[in-house]
């Protein structure tokens, strides 16, 4: 993952609405939610849902699927593991450095 992805894609859940979107999403699992199913468990005006539903596909951290007249939204779960693995890749390695000099 590069720095540019990352950015984005941390920048998409950088809103309260949107990180309850996805919250909502991964909590659907696979299945994922038609719009409405997410306006409903979230009280996110339709237009501001589109808006937000936008910026996080365009992140990458969300997946859009048309199943007839509706639209499936899902998270996905690939890209956001790799975001936590960008995030977490380096998780205390200034520690281990500094006890490794020191002993």
């Amino acid at each position: 993952m590069t720095w540019e992805e990352a950015a984005a894609g941390f920048s998409a859940m950088g809103s309260e609405a949107r990180l309850q979107v996805l919250r909502c999403l991964i909590r659907a699992g696979e299945p994922g939610l038609t719009v409405g199913a997410i306006q409903e468990r979230t009280g996110i005006a339709p237009s501001t849902l589109a808006h937000h539903l936008k910026f996080l596909t365009g992140a990458g951290v969300i997946q859009q699927e048309r199943e007839g007249r509706s639209v499936i939204n899902r998270a996905d779960f690939k890209q956001l593991e790799a975001l936590a693995g960008f995030i977490l890749s380096e998780c205390c390695s200034d520690q281990v450095r500094k006890v490794a000099n020191n002993g």
